[in-house]
């Protein structure tokens, strides 16, 4: 399915998603420089081989599975889960600060 063909707040809802994808990855990398450990268990099972491919490989995942959800018609939980990395970016941003 193209971006085209979607309705306007699904287009909307993704290209927020990829977004926060991004902001995410990059206050992550931070927070790795700074010194903060990795929360999440698959980005620090994925560390032995680099901060960079293991958060690279945790946004692959996650891009994946907003699509799946676009593709099932289930954009609601993409909604929903733009919230949570909305939340998680900021969580990330105040332990960056605190560091």
């Amino acid at each position: 399915m193209m971006m085209a063909s979607l309705r306007e707040d699904v287009r909307v809802a993704v290209k927020f998603f990829i977004y926060l994808q991004i902001l995410d990855f990059l206050t992550t990398l931070v927070g790795f420089k700074l010194g903060v450990p990795e929360a999440s268990p698959f980005v620090r099972s994925l560390m032995h081989y680099g901060p960079g491919f293991a958060v690279a490989a945790s946004k692959i995942m996650a891009v994946s599975l907003a699509g799946l959800c676009v593709a099932l018609n289930r954009t609601h939980l993409l909604r929903w889960v733009n919230y949570w990395y909305a939340a998680l970016i900021i969580w990330n941003l105040c332990t960056i600060l605190i560091a």
